[in-house]
């Protein structure tokens, strides 16, 4: 699998990046032994890289992914976590589906972005991991907390990466104002970007993704499904974590009719059209089961023809001011 480097960096990611807050028992559990089946299956897809955090079941996600990677050569994949919450021990019972997780509720998430709490973070997070470093940091959802993050935060994540800790440093949001301030006000390598850079709708195109280009950084996309409406588009389907509007159900249906009308699944069309983008590392997306890798990875690398871009634009389904991918036969 191709690899594209970040930013001004050494690191480098596959084009096709493995998400793991699925096998932090997102929404219900996964048992450890089909969590560490996905990573094992990402891997022979050629797959190296990889994104966690602290906040993905209560570190859940961290360990197992550590110990699926643990015995393999370390010099032969790139690990990304975040920074911002810290875990500590909780007195109540219950389970921690109100975030999202289907885990024991024995720990809680406090916010720091402070420079301290970066440290203490990172240091939970390789401990978890089991590794004595990390490729990636990422400043995760400081939309509440922007100037302790600017202030407080990045100059300790910029520490870390002098001191070669960190290979690269950035900020994971779901939101790109406050990713492109980040990109004029510091000296960020990577911002990853979630569900505002899809083909459902392009945000992110207006000041983040010029930004990053104009800076020679990179962006990572997740949500490049927005939250599973792209994978199979119908009434009661989620969006942003939600039931879709019917305004969006109608334009998400409207972009598979296109798709589809030229024999290429609407998932696999969602998957490749990020990377049109000359900003645009990597497509993150996330897995539970070897069963969801292998029809990732088999979607990815379905071609995807010039016309069906072509006739997004024309349908007013696509901005005609997104680039789009130029497909290239992919090295054996």
């Amino acid at each position: 699998m191709r690899t594209r480097v970040l930013g001004r960096t050494d690191v480098r990611v596959t084009e096709l990046a493995y998400g793991a807050a699925g096998i932090g028992n997102l929404y219900r559990p996964v048992p450890d032994e089909e969590a560490a089946a996905a990573i094992d299956a990402a891997w022979d897809a050629g797959i190296r890289t990889f994104d966690t955090a602290p906040h993905y079941g209560l570190g859940l996600s961290e360990r197992r992914l550590g110990a699926a990677l643990r015995d393999r050569p370390r010099d032969t994949y790139t690990v990304s976590t975040k920074v911002g919450r810290l875990l500590v021990p909780a007195d109540g019972d219950g389970d921690d589906l109100a975030h999202g997780f289907a885990v024991p509720a024995n720990l809680r998430r406090v916010w720091d972005f402070s420079a301290d709490g970066v440290r203490r973070s990172l240091e939970a997070s390789l401990d978890r991991l089991g590794l004595d470093r990390v490729d990636i940091v990422l400043l995760h959802d400081p939309d509440d907390h922007a100037e302790q993050a600017l202030d407080e935060a990045y100059p300790a994540l910029e520490q870390l990466r002098a001191e070669g800790v960190v290979g690269a440093i950035g900020v994971g949001m779901n939101q790109s104002e406050l990713p492109a301030r980040f990109l004029r006000e510091t000296d960020i390598d990577v911002v990853l970007l979630a569900g505002r850079y899809t083909l459902l709708e392009q945000e992110g195109l207006a000041a983040l993704l010029p930004e990053a280009a104009a800076r020679g950084r990179s962006v990572l996309i997740g949500g490049v499904f927005n939250s599973g409406l792209l994978t199979d588009p119908k009434p009661g389907a989620t969006y942003d974590y939600a039931p879709v509007p019917e305004p969006v159900l109608e334009r998400a249906l409207r972009l598979k009719a296109v798709t589809e009308r030229h024999g290429v699944p609407l998932r696999a069309a969602a998957l490749r059209f990020p990377l049109g983008h000359p900003a645009v590392a990597s497509v993150l997306t996330g897995a539970r089961s070897p069963d969801e890798v292998h029809d990732t990875v088999e979607q990815f690398r379905r071609p995807v023809p010039a016309a069906l871009w072509d006739d997004l634009s024309a349908e007013g389904l696509l901005t005609t001011e997104a680039p789009v991918p130029v497909e290239e036969k992919e090295p054996s």
